[in-house]
C-alpha cells in the first residue's frame, strides 16, 4: 500500500488529480453538463496517457462534479446535477436569507465527508460488499425507488400542500412513461415525435423547472433585488458549522454509500432518501423547506457517498453502480483492465493508486470550496439585468449540449412554462422532478419483478432485504401522514364546536 501511495504523491499525479477535480467542479456547476458526459468524452483521450494517470484524471472529475452541482443549486436554485435537486430545496432559501456562504460551507464539508467515507469503504470492503449487492434484484430496486418517492411527502412544506405535492409527484411519473415501453417495445404518448421515442430526458426538464423559472421570476421582479444584502457574506467566511450538523452528514454518508453499492442505483435516490431520513430525525422539522442546513448536509453527503459506493460492484463484478461508473469501466477496459479480481491482483499497481487518488480529489474540492465559497456567494449580488441573460444562455446551451438537439431546448422552455403555472398554483416542482427521475426506475423494477414472480406480487415481500425495506418505507411514511391527519382533525374540531 505504501508503494501505491507513493505513486499518488508524485508531482505529475498530484497535478493530474488537481486538474481533474477542478474541471469536475466546473462541469458539475454548469447545468446540463454532467459527470457522465465529461468522463465519457475524456475516456478515449486517456488511451495515450499512462493508465494510472488517466484513471486518476477521470476519478478527480467524478469527485469534483458530484460536489460542483450544489453550487448553482444553492446560489441560483439551478441544480447542476439531478442529485443536487434535494440540495436546492434548502440551499436556495438560505441564499435568499443572506446565508449563501454558510450553505456553501455546509455543502462542501458534507460532500467531503460523504465522499471520503465512501472511498474508505471501497478500499477496505469492496469484495465483501459486492457479493452482498448480488442479492439485490428488480423487486428490491422497485422498493428502493419507492423509498425515494416517499420523499415527496417530506418535500411538502406545509400540511395544506401535501395533496398538491402528491399530485405533482404523480404528474412527474406520468410524464416519465412517455417513450418506449422497455417490456413490450410499444410507444407511449410520443405524439409522433421521433425525439420522444427514448423518453423525456430529465436534464432539459431539470433546467427548465429550476433554472429558467427562477430567471423568469427574477426578470419579473419589481424590486432590483429581493435578497437581504445587509448580512452578506463577509462574516460567514468565519461562521462555524451549525451545532449537531455532523449527525446528518453521517446519515447521508452511510445512506449514500450503501445505495451506491447497489448496481444501477444513483446519487439522486441517495440524496432524497438521506434528505427524507434527516427530516424524520430532526428536532426542527418545521424549518425544512425554509433553509435548513441539516437538509443540505444529509443530501450532499448522500450523493457524494455514491461515488465510492458505485465503484464497488464496478471494480469487483463488472456491474456499473451508475452511469458514471459505467463510463469509468470503459476506461479500465480501454487500458486492458477487465473488472474483477484481477484488478486487485495483477493490476493492483493501477487500481489502488486510482482509489487512493480519490482521497486527494475529495481534499482538493474541500480546499477549493472553502476558499472560493465567500466569493461565489456574491453571485447573489449580481443585478438581474446581467444575471438573467447570462444564466438563460447557459440554460439553453446546457439543454442543447446534452444530445446536440434543438428539440431539447424547446423541451426545456416547455417545462419552464408548465412549471411556472404549477408553481403559481401552489404545486411542488421538487416533487414533480422527483417523480420524473424515479418513475422509470420504479416502473422497471416493478415490471421485471412481476415477470420474475410470474405475475405474483408476493415477489416484493419474499426476500429478507425486501422485508427490511418495507419496514423502512412504513417508518418514512406513517409519521408524516399521521401528523397530517392529526393537524387536519385539529383544524376541523373548532368549527364543529362553533356549530354546537
Amino acid at each position: 500500500m505504501l508503494e501505491h501511495a507513493m505513486v499518488v504523491l508524485q508531482p505529475y499525479s498530484l497535478l493530474t488529480i488537481l486538474i481533474g477535480t477542478i474541471a469536475g467542479v466546473a462541469i458539475g456547476g454548469m447545468p446540463g453538463l454532467t459527470a457522465t458526459m465529461a468522463v465519457g468524452l475524456l475516456v478515449p483521450f486517456t488511451y495515450t496517457m499512462d493508465p494510472a494517470l488517466g484513471l486518476m484524471l477521470l476519478g478527480g472529475i467524478y469527485c469534483g462534479a458530484m460536489y460542483g452541482g450544489s453550487i448553482p443549486a444553492i446560489l441560483l436554485n439551478t441544480p447542476g446535477t439531478p442529485a443536487a435537486v434535494a440540495t436546492a430545496i434548502e440551499g436556495f432559501p438560505m441564499s435568499q436569507k443572506g446565508k449563501a456562504g454558510l450553505a456553501l460551507k455546509v455543502s462542501v464539508v458534507a460532500s467531503f465527508v460523504g465522499g471520503f467515507f465512501s472511498v474508505i469503504i471501497l478500499l477496505l470492503f469492496a469484495p465483501l460488499l459486492a457479493r452482498q449487492a448480488l442479492n439485490f434484484g428488480p423487486p428490491e430496486t422497485f422498493l428502493l425507488a419507492l423509498m425515494g418517492l416517499a420523499g415527496i411527502i417530506s418535500i411538502a412544506d406545509e400540511n395544506s400542500s401535501l395533496i398538491k405535492a402528491l399530485i405533482a409527484g404523480l404528474l412527474g411519473m406520468v410524464i416519465a412513461i412517455v417513450g418506449t415501453d422497455d417490456m413490450s417495445g410499444s410507444l407511449r404518448y410520443t405524439m409522433g415525435y421521433i425525439e420522444l421515442i427514448d423518453g423525456i430526458d430529465f436534464m432539459p426538464a431539470l433546467i427548465g423547472l429550476f433554472s429558467m423559472i427562477q430567471m423568469l421570476e427574477l426578470a419579473g421582479m419589481r424590486k432590483k433585488h429581493e435578497i437581504d444584502v445587509s448580512a452578506l457574506h463577509k462574516k460567514q467566511r468565519n461562521d462555524p458549522l451549525p451545532k449537531g450538523i455532523f449527525k446528518y452528514i453521517a446519515v447521508g454518508a452511510g445512506t449514500g454509500t450503501v445505495i451506491g453499492v447497489l448496481p444501477g442505483e444513483g446519487a439522486t435516490i441517495a440524496a432524497f432518501i438521506s434528505y427524507n431520513v434527516s427530516k424524520r430525525i430532526s428536532k426542527v422539522k418545521e424549518l425544512f423547506g425554509k433553509g435548513n442546513p441539516e437538509g443540505i448536509a444529509a443530501a450532499e453527503a448522500g450523493n457524494n457517498g455514491c461515488v465510492g459506493g458505485s465503484l464497488v460492484p464496478t471494480l469487483t463484478l463488472g456491474i456499473p453502480g451508475n452511469s458514471v461508473a459505467a463510463a469509468l469501466m470503459g476506461a479500465f477496459i480501454i487500458h486492458g483492465m477487465i473488472p474483477g479480481p484481477d484488478l486487485f491482483n495483477e493490476y493492483a499497481d493501477r487500481t489502488y493508486p486510482f482509489i487512493m487518488s480519490m482521497f486527494i480529489a475529495n481534499g482538493v474540492f474541500l480546499i477549493v470550496g472553502l476558499t472560493i465559497a465567500p466569493y461565489l456567494a456574491r453571485i447573489a449580488l449580481i443585478p438581474p439585468a446581467i444575471l438573467v441573460p447570462v444564466v438563460s444562455a447557459f440554460a439553453v446551451l446546457g439543454s442543447y449540449a446534452l444530445n446536440n438537439a434543438v428539440f431539447d431546448v424547446f423541451l426545456m422552455i416547455a417545462f419552464a412554462g408548465f412549471g411556472l403555472i404549477l408553481k403559481k398554483l401552489g404545486f411542488s416542482l421538487e416533487a414533480l422532478i422527483l417523480g420524473l427521475i424515479l418513475g422509470p426506475i420504479a416502473e422497471g423494477g416493478f415490471s421485471q419483478g412481476m415477470i420474475i414472480g410470474k405475475g405474483s406480487p408476493w415477489i416484493f415481500f419474499e426476500s429478507n432485504i425486501a422485508k427490511i425495506m418495507w419496514v423502512l418505507i412504513i417508518l418514512l411514511l406513517v409519521p408524516p401522514l399521521y401528523s397530517y391527519w392529526k393537524n387536519t382533525a385539529m383544524v376541523k374540531a373548532p368549527s364543529l364546536d362553533d356549530q354546537d
